[in-house]
Protein backbone atom coordinates (compact mmCIF):
# COMPACT_ATOMS: atom_id res chain seq x y z
CA UNK A 1 0.00 0.00 0.00
CA UNK A 2 1.13 3.24 -0.83
CA UNK A 3 -0.33 5.47 1.33
CA UNK A 4 -0.18 5.67 4.77
CA UNK A 5 -3.87 5.95 5.71
CA UNK A 6 -6.58 4.11 4.04
CA UNK A 7 -9.91 4.75 5.06
CA UNK A 8 -12.18 1.83 4.10
CA UNK A 9 -15.67 3.37 3.28
CA UNK A 10 -16.83 0.30 1.58
CA UNK A 11 -21.35 0.61 2.18
CA UNK A 12 -21.00 -2.04 4.24
CA UNK A 13 -17.95 -1.81 6.25
CA UNK A 14 -19.62 1.91 7.33
CA UNK A 15 -23.23 0.25 7.68
CA UNK A 16 -21.79 -2.59 10.14
CA UNK A 17 -19.55 0.28 11.97
CA UNK A 18 -22.75 2.29 12.62
CA UNK A 19 -24.97 -0.82 14.38
CA UNK A 20 -21.90 -1.07 16.20
CA UNK A 21 -21.30 2.54 17.32
CA UNK A 22 -25.32 1.75 18.78
CA UNK A 23 -25.25 2.22 22.40
CA UNK A 24 -28.40 -0.02 22.18
CA UNK A 25 -26.11 -2.96 20.29
CA UNK A 26 -25.83 -6.13 23.13
CA UNK A 27 -22.47 -8.06 23.23
CA UNK A 28 -23.33 -10.54 21.85
CA UNK A 29 -24.34 -8.54 18.26
CA UNK A 30 -21.33 -6.27 18.92
CA UNK A 31 -18.70 -9.35 18.52
CA UNK A 32 -20.75 -10.74 15.62
CA UNK A 33 -20.69 -7.46 14.00
CA UNK A 34 -16.68 -6.60 14.53
CA UNK A 35 -15.93 -10.52 13.07
CA UNK A 36 -18.15 -9.52 9.97
CA UNK A 37 -16.16 -5.88 9.48
CA UNK A 38 -13.18 -7.46 10.30
CA UNK A 39 -13.92 -10.08 7.42
CA UNK A 40 -14.31 -6.84 5.07
CA UNK A 41 -10.95 -5.01 6.35
CA UNK A 42 -9.22 -8.01 5.77
CA UNK A 43 -9.57 -7.54 2.24
CA UNK A 44 -8.48 -4.34 2.11
CA UNK A 45 -4.94 -4.71 4.43
CA UNK A 46 -4.06 -7.63 2.54
CA UNK A 47 -5.09 -6.08 -1.39
CA UNK A 48 -1.67 -5.88 -2.55
CA UNK A 49 0.05 -9.39 -1.38
CA UNK A 50 2.60 -10.79 -3.89
CA UNK A 51 1.98 -13.83 -5.99
CA UNK A 52 3.78 -16.23 -7.68
CA UNK A 53 1.94 -18.51 -10.62
CA UNK A 54 2.42 -22.51 -9.72
CA UNK A 55 1.66 -25.24 -12.32
CA UNK A 56 -1.97 -26.51 -11.25
CA UNK A 57 -4.42 -29.17 -12.51
CA UNK A 58 -7.74 -28.95 -12.73
CA UNK A 59 -10.13 -30.94 -13.52
CA UNK A 60 -10.34 -29.65 -17.11
CA UNK A 61 -6.92 -29.36 -17.65
CA UNK A 62 -3.37 -27.71 -16.04
CA UNK A 63 -2.58 -24.25 -15.82
CA UNK A 64 -0.34 -21.58 -14.42
CA UNK A 65 -2.58 -20.45 -11.12
CA UNK A 66 -1.92 -17.44 -8.74
CA UNK A 67 -1.03 -17.90 -4.95
CA UNK A 68 0.33 -16.30 -1.79
CA UNK A 69 4.39 -15.61 -2.46
CA UNK A 70 6.55 -16.05 0.37
CA UNK A 71 6.70 -17.06 4.18
CA UNK A 72 3.17 -16.90 6.07
CA UNK A 73 2.39 -13.23 7.03
CA UNK A 74 1.79 -12.98 10.88
CA UNK A 75 -0.93 -11.44 13.04
CA UNK A 76 -0.30 -9.42 16.17
CA UNK A 77 -3.12 -8.57 18.42
CA UNK A 78 -2.78 -6.15 20.99
CA UNK A 79 -4.77 -7.35 24.13
CA UNK A 80 -7.32 -7.48 24.56
CA UNK A 81 -9.34 -5.92 22.54
CA UNK A 82 -7.35 -6.78 19.26
CA UNK A 83 -8.59 -10.18 19.51
CA UNK A 84 -11.86 -9.31 18.08
CA UNK A 85 -10.23 -8.28 15.17
CA UNK A 86 -7.48 -11.01 14.93
CA UNK A 87 -10.50 -13.67 14.77
CA UNK A 88 -12.28 -12.50 12.08
CA UNK A 89 -8.83 -12.02 9.63
CA UNK A 90 -8.04 -15.36 10.70
CA UNK A 91 -11.04 -16.72 9.07
CA UNK A 92 -9.66 -15.31 6.11
CA UNK A 93 -6.23 -16.28 6.62
CA UNK A 94 -6.07 -19.58 8.35
CA UNK A 95 -2.33 -20.32 8.32
CA UNK A 96 -1.33 -17.10 9.56
CA UNK A 97 1.98 -16.96 12.46
CA UNK A 98 0.01 -15.24 15.67
CA UNK A 99 1.70 -13.30 18.22
CA UNK A 100 0.13 -11.38 21.24
CA UNK A 101 0.88 -8.00 22.42
CA UNK A 102 -0.38 -7.14 25.97
CA UNK A 103 -0.49 -3.16 26.83
CA UNK A 104 -2.66 -1.51 29.38
CA UNK A 105 -3.52 2.58 29.34
CA UNK A 106 -2.74 3.98 32.68
CA UNK A 107 -5.54 6.08 33.42
CA UNK A 108 -3.69 8.33 35.00
CA UNK A 109 -0.98 8.98 32.41
CA UNK A 110 -2.63 7.28 29.33
CA UNK A 111 0.43 6.18 28.58
CA UNK A 112 1.22 2.33 27.85
CA UNK A 113 1.90 -0.68 30.06
CA UNK A 114 3.36 -3.97 28.85
CA UNK A 115 2.64 -6.56 30.38
CA UNK A 116 3.03 -9.33 27.61
CA UNK A 117 4.50 -10.42 24.46
CA UNK A 118 4.50 -13.48 22.72
CA UNK A 119 6.02 -13.26 18.72
CA UNK A 120 6.40 -15.63 15.86
CA UNK A 121 9.73 -16.71 14.72
CA UNK A 122 11.50 -14.97 11.78
CA UNK A 123 9.30 -11.48 11.62
CA UNK A 124 11.62 -9.72 9.20
CA UNK A 125 10.82 -12.29 6.48
CA UNK A 126 7.24 -11.85 7.18
CA UNK A 127 4.29 -9.16 6.36
CA UNK A 128 2.97 -8.20 10.07
CA UNK A 129 -0.22 -7.13 10.52
CA UNK A 130 -1.24 -5.78 14.22
CA UNK A 131 -4.32 -5.34 14.80
CA UNK A 132 -6.43 -3.09 17.40
CA UNK A 133 -9.98 -1.57 17.34
CA UNK A 134 -8.93 1.39 18.44
CA UNK A 135 -6.77 3.89 17.60
CA UNK A 136 -6.66 6.42 20.50
CA UNK A 137 -4.02 8.29 21.76
CA UNK A 138 -1.79 5.92 19.32
CA UNK A 139 0.21 5.52 22.63
CA UNK A 140 -0.04 1.64 23.05
CA UNK A 141 -0.14 1.53 19.46
CA UNK A 142 2.85 3.05 19.05
CA UNK A 143 4.52 1.21 21.48
CA UNK A 144 3.48 -2.20 20.09
CA UNK A 145 4.75 -1.35 17.22
CA UNK A 146 8.29 -0.41 19.04
CA UNK A 147 8.32 -4.08 20.47
CA UNK A 148 7.54 -5.52 16.56
CA UNK A 149 10.33 -3.79 15.41
CA UNK A 150 12.61 -4.40 18.05
CA UNK A 151 11.74 -8.25 17.49
CA UNK A 152 12.62 -7.87 13.50
CA UNK A 153 9.60 -6.77 11.74
CA UNK A 154 10.35 -4.46 9.03
CA UNK A 155 6.99 -4.47 6.96
CA UNK A 156 4.46 -3.70 9.11
CA UNK A 157 0.87 -2.48 8.92
CA UNK A 158 -1.65 -1.17 11.65
CA UNK A 159 -5.52 -2.34 11.26
CA UNK A 160 -8.00 -0.65 13.38
CA UNK A 161 -11.43 -0.28 13.10
CA UNK A 162 -12.14 3.53 14.47
CA UNK A 163 -9.03 5.79 14.88
CA UNK A 164 -8.53 9.74 15.94
CA UNK A 165 -6.59 12.24 14.45
CA UNK A 166 -4.86 12.50 17.61
CA UNK A 167 -3.74 8.70 17.17
CA UNK A 168 -3.16 8.89 13.74
CA UNK A 169 -0.62 11.85 14.32
CA UNK A 170 1.13 10.04 16.85
CA UNK A 171 1.09 7.09 14.69
CA UNK A 172 2.68 8.97 11.78
CA UNK A 173 5.26 10.64 14.19
CA UNK A 174 6.69 7.25 15.62
CA UNK A 175 6.36 5.38 12.71
CA UNK A 176 6.26 6.85 9.64
CA UNK A 177 6.49 3.80 7.49
CA UNK A 178 3.45 1.71 8.77
CA UNK A 179 0.71 2.03 6.87
CA UNK A 180 -2.83 2.47 9.43
CA UNK A 181 -5.82 0.72 7.23
CA UNK A 182 -9.02 2.19 9.68
CA UNK A 183 -12.82 1.79 8.85
CA UNK A 184 -13.06 5.25 10.33
CA UNK A 185 -11.41 8.85 11.16
CA UNK A 186 -13.46 10.37 13.71
CA UNK A 187 -13.51 13.81 15.50
CA UNK A 188 -11.27 14.02 18.26
CA UNK A 189 -10.38 12.64 21.81
CA UNK A 190 -11.83 13.50 25.12
CA UNK A 191 -10.36 14.41 27.91
CA UNK A 192 -10.54 11.03 29.30
CA UNK A 193 -8.48 9.59 25.81
CA UNK A 194 -11.47 7.90 24.58
CA UNK A 195 -12.40 8.15 20.98
CA UNK A 196 -15.55 10.69 20.11
CA UNK A 197 -18.17 10.09 19.12
CA UNK A 198 -16.15 6.20 18.99
CA UNK A 199 -18.25 3.52 20.41
CA UNK A 200 -17.42 3.53 24.19
CA UNK A 201 -14.82 1.07 25.07
CA UNK A 202 -14.06 -1.65 22.62
CA UNK A 203 -13.20 -4.75 24.81
CA UNK A 204 -15.70 -3.81 27.22
CA UNK A 205 -18.35 -3.91 24.94
CA UNK A 206 -16.74 -7.33 23.18
CA UNK A 207 -16.50 -8.82 26.39
CA UNK A 208 -19.21 -7.86 28.40
CA UNK A 209 -17.18 -5.92 31.05
CA UNK A 210 -16.82 -2.58 32.32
Amino acid sequence: MSDLLTVVDHPLVQHKLTLMRRVETSTGQFRTLLREISHLLAYEVTRDLPLVHEPTQTPMGPMQAPQLAGKKLALVSILRAGNGLLDGVLDLIPSARVGFVGLYRDEATLQPVQYYCKLPDALEERLVIAVDPMLATGNSSAAAVDLLKQAGAKNIRFLCLLAAPEGIARMQDAHPDVPIITASVDEKLNEQGYIMPGLGDAGDRMFGTK
